[in-house]
């Protein structure tokens, strides 16, 4: 069990590091907004705060919650609690059928948990950090606040044990999840047909564009992180005709704030500004 863990950790970064190499290259040579256009200063600037605050919850969730899921997970198996546990034991769920429900269940949690960040005032605080991006590409896809990675990481704890995931099953999941997490962050343009194709299965580019988009009626939509299903299900799927309409960022937040690494950790701190979360398309 170790050993595939270890060896599943090690994939996952690597295919990290791979999907950041890929996007980062597409985004130069052929982006969709071009943000920065020849101005290199300005981008380093911008890829170093996202990957900076991407490496932070790393390690984070490397030496303090990774043991703590296994943990969680072993206790549930060797007392056959949760759902995928008792399934297994009581009508011999296969392995192939556990890892599809693990898979399935984990990302049902993930579009619950991102909808919650979207409803609940205290959730958007730390939220904003991601949202805040004015320039949203790959990197985009590693923003978030050190606050709303310990509490997402603290709340797998109870998950993995009423589900009765493998750790291994979730360390597969945020793979694949993480891969496409990047796909549609990046500043990339599809044909619109193939990207009319797989978001009948995973967000796109196109789909995830509208998430970020200023306006709030956008914002609250889209919630999907991998599998596109769930907002077709619970009536939150939208697109754009054009999405190269689209400005992304909070008008709460002015360039500077939305760029310092300083005003980024502190902006939980700071109110939310009702106008701005009650703007209409």
């Amino acid at each position: 069990m170790q050993e595939l863990l270890t060896g599943l950790s090690l994939t996952q970064a690597l295919s990290l590091v791979i999907g950041l190499a890929i996007f980062l290259s597409w985004e130069s040579i052929q982006p969709f907004f071009g943000f920065f256009g020849r101005a290199s200063r300005g981008r380093f600037r911008h890829v170093a705060t996202n990957l900076i605050l991407g490496a932070i919850n790393s390690l984070a969730v490397a030496f303090v919650f990774v043991a703590l899921w296994l943990a969680a997970a072993e206790w549930a198996f060797a007392n056959n609690f949760g759902l995928l546990n008792v399934l297994h034991s009581n009508v011999g769920l296969p392995v192939w059928a556990h890892v599809l429900l693990a898979v399935l269940l984990l990302d049902a949690w993930t579009y619950l948990w991102h909808r919650m960040n979207h409803r609940i005032p205290f959730l958007w605080r730390f939220h904003r950090v991601h949202h805040s991006d004015r320039q949203m590409d790959v990197t985009t896809a590693t923003r978030f606040h050190f606050g709303e990675i310990v509490l997402s990481s603290a709340l797998r704890i109870p998950l993995i044990i009423l589900l009765g995931v493998y750790v291994w099953e979730l360390v597969l999941y945020e793979t694949l999840m993480f891969a496409v997490v990047q796909f549609h962050h990046a500043d990339i343009r599809l044909p619109d047909a193939l990207d009319r194709i797989l978001r009948v299965v995973i967000v796109t580019p196109n789909m995830h564009k509208v998430h970020h988009s200023r306006i709030r009626l956008e914002t609250d939509s889209n919630y999907s992180a991998f599998l596109s299903i769930w907002d077709r299900l619970f009536s939150s799927f939208r697109i754009r005709p054009d999405p190269s309409e689209i400005e992304f960022g909070l008008d709460e937040f002015s360039p500077e704030d939305a760029a310092s690494m300083a005003s980024l950790l502190k902006m939980p701190a700071r109110s939310v500004r009702t106008s701005s979360r009650e703007q209409e398309a």
